[in-house]
């Protein structure tokens, strides 16, 4: 299978801000269809390397990273990205390995047994990183359970799967109606529709992206397709407005009634 993905130069580190880098990895098939892959690196203030889905290591790859630093963290952010923490692991023994709910399970049934040490916390970051990098696993579904980061320092929120935006020109000819159908595209990029059909509590789901809103990310890095380099916030809003529309209306209303409430108890005061 070809590995190229478009983003070339791959598997070498590209600085984004401060103490964060990002990977372009191979493209890996899933369902059959070729993904782009994408790492991201921060550099904790102690000089630790925290590595979030790890892509495919070589050995250029890696001197550069030491080069970095010690890889001290690895990040399996859903049950769908841990393909090669092991070959991470192996060059850097004294990693350790941080993994959401399912990872586990679903490396047993490919046959791997991760070398898993600890999960990640649902909703507040882990000792290693506290204060410098938020994290929660966002809520609403069994299936996908995905652990979503901000890098305080950089502002910027670090996302795997929740959103998918392929640049069409960059992919086979013969997959772009099924991203353009599956609407996944970068002229819309959003969550695919069968990791959307497994969120069944709404009301979970909308809270924590209202959560990261609240973060206020300037710069959205994606595991798959083109990230978003600024305005986060509106990227966010866009690609979950569905969602979010709802919640905003009613919003609306509850405002609307709060000043008609006020203004009838100063009519009545007068």
């Amino acid at each position: 299978m070809p590995e190229a993905t478009g983003y070339e130069p791959l598997n070498a580190l590209k600085p984004v801000a401060d103490g964060l880098w990002l990977v372009d990895g191979p493209a890996i098939r899933f369902m059959g269809l070729p993904f782009s892959t994408r790492a991201t690196v921060v550099r904790l203030a102690n000089g630790d390397l925290w590595v979030h889905s790890p892509t495919r290591l070589t050995d250029s790859l890696r001197l550069e990273v030491q080069a970095l630093g010690p890889v001290r963290h690895l990040i399996a952010p859903n049950w769908i990205h841990y393909a090669h923490i092991a070959d991470w692991q192996a060059a850097w023994p004294e990693a350790t390995v941080w993994a959401a709910p399912g990872v586990a399970e679903r490396a047993a049934k490919k046959g791997l047994t991760l070398p898993i040490d600890h999960d990640l916390q649902w909703d507040t970051a882990d000792a290693p990183w506290d204060g410098q990098i938020d994290q929660m696993i966002v809520r609403g579904s069994k299936t996908h359970r995905e652990a979503v980061f901000f890098h305080r320092a950089s502002n910027t929120l670090i996302l795997t799967d929740l959103i998918e935006a392929f640049e069409t020109e960059k992919l086979p000819v013969w997959m772009r109606p099924i991203v353009w159908l599956a609407g996944i595209d970068d002229s819309d990029g959003k969550m695919p529709p069968d990791m959307r059909w497994t969120f069944r509590d709404k009301v979970a789901l909308a809270e924590d992206v209202e959560r990261m809103i609240d973060w206020a990310p300037e710069r959205i890095i994606l595991a798959h397709g083109r990230w978003y380099r600024a305005n986060g916030v509106a990227e966010l809003e866009r690609a979950f407005r569905k969602l979010l529309q709802p919640r905003l209306w009613d919003r609306a209303l509850g405002d609307m009634k709060a000043r008609k409430s006020r203004a009838a108890g100063g009519d009545r005061n007068a």
